[in-house]
C-alpha cells in the first residue's frame, strides 16, 4: 500500500471512529508505530487530525471531547489571555468553582498568587495544579472519571457541588450559539457545569473565539445563565449586541 493510501484510509476511519490509536493502526497496516506517527503528523498539518498520546482524535468534532492534554495545547495563547481576564474578576480569599475544562486549569495557573482562597473543582489536573497552594482549601467533587479527561462528573460529582456555594464559578463549552446557549459534547460533563452555575454568585462562561457560532451535543444554558463572558478576541458587533440585550458583561483584550 503506497503511503497516500495508508494516509487516505486513516483519515477515513478517523471521520468514522472520530479518534485513532497507534498501535492499533501500525498493526493493521503492518507498518511501524513511527510511520503512523508521520501520517498522522501529515493529517494534523491538513487540519484534519489533533494528535495525543498515543494516537490522534478527529479535528473539530463536536460530539467528542479531546483528550485533556490534547486540548491543553490548543491555543494556549488564546486561554491565557482568558485566564488573565479571569483572575482579575478573583479576589484574595474568595471561592470559587472551577470546572474541568482546559481553560479553567489556565484560570487555576493564573490565580496561584492569590491567598486564603476556597477553591471547588471536578479536574484532577487543577487539583494537582493547586497542590502546594498551603493557605488555601482545596475541594474535590468527587465522581465517576470522565472517559478521555481528567474529570470528575456524574450524580455525585453534581451532588457535591450543589452543596456548597460560592462567589465565582468559571465553566467553559464546546459552542454558543445565539439560539441554543452554549453546549457540551457530554451530557455529564454538562451537568456537572450546571451544578456549578446554579451554586455561585457569579456565573463565568470562559470561551476562546472559535467557540462562537457552534453547536455541540448536549445545551448547558442560555445566555440569560450567566453573568459574564470571557473570551480571547472582541465577538462581532451582532454579538456583542445579543450578550448586552442578555444583560451579560463580555470581557476579552483591548489590544
Amino acid at each position: 500500500m503506497l503511503s497516500v493510501e495508508r494516509k487516505n484510509e486513516i483519515s477515513d476511519i478517523l471521520k468514522r471512529d472520530k479518534r485513532v490509536v497507534v498501535g492499533e493502526l501500525a498493526r493493521r497496516f503492518g507498518v511501524s508505530e513511527e510511520t503512523i506517527r508521520r501520517d498522522l503528523g501529515k493529517l494534523e498539518r491538513e487540519g484534519i487530525a489533533v494528535k495525543s498520546y498515543g494516537g490522534a482524535v478527529l479535528c473539530g468534532d463536536d460530539k467528542t471531547d479531546m483528550p485533556i492534554d490534547v486540548r491543553k495545547r490548543t491555543n494556549v495563547e488564546g486561554k491565557r489571555k482568558i485566564a488573565e481576564i479571569v483572575s482579575s474578576l478573583i479576589a484574595d480569599g474568595s471561592s470559587v468553582m472551577l470546572d474541568g475544562s482546559s481553560t479553567a486549569l489556565f484560570v487555576a495557573r493564573s490565580i496561584k498568587s492569590r491567598k486564603n482562597m476556597t477553591v471547588i473543582t471536578n479536574s484532577l489536573e487543577i487539583l494537582i495544579e493547586l497542590k502546594n497552594c498551603k493557605t488555601w482549601k482545596i475541594f474535590s467533587s468527587g465522581g465517576l472519571l470522565g472517559e478521555d479527561s481528567l474529570a470528575l462528573v456524574g450524580s455525585r460529582a453534581d451532588k457535591m457541588i450543589s452543596g456548597f456555594h460560592v462567589e465565582t464559578a468559571v465553566i467553559s463549552c464546546k459552542g454558543l450559539d445565539m439560539n441554543k446557549g452554549f453546549t457540551d459534547g457530554s451530557e455529564t460533563h454538562a451537568s456537572t457545569k450546571r451544578a456549578m452555575l446554579e451554586s455561585c454568585d457569579k456565573r463565568v462562561l470562559a470561551i476562546d473565539g472559535t467557540k462562537f457560532d457552534r453547536i455541540a451535543f448536549t445545551v448547558i444554558g442560555g445566555l440569560e445563565d450567566i453573568d459574564v463572558l470571557a473570551t480571547d478576541v472582541k465577538p462581532s458587533e451582532e454579538w456583542l449586541g445579543k450578550l448586552r440585550a442578555a444583560g451579560v458583561e463580555c470581557l476579552y483584550p483591548e489590544d
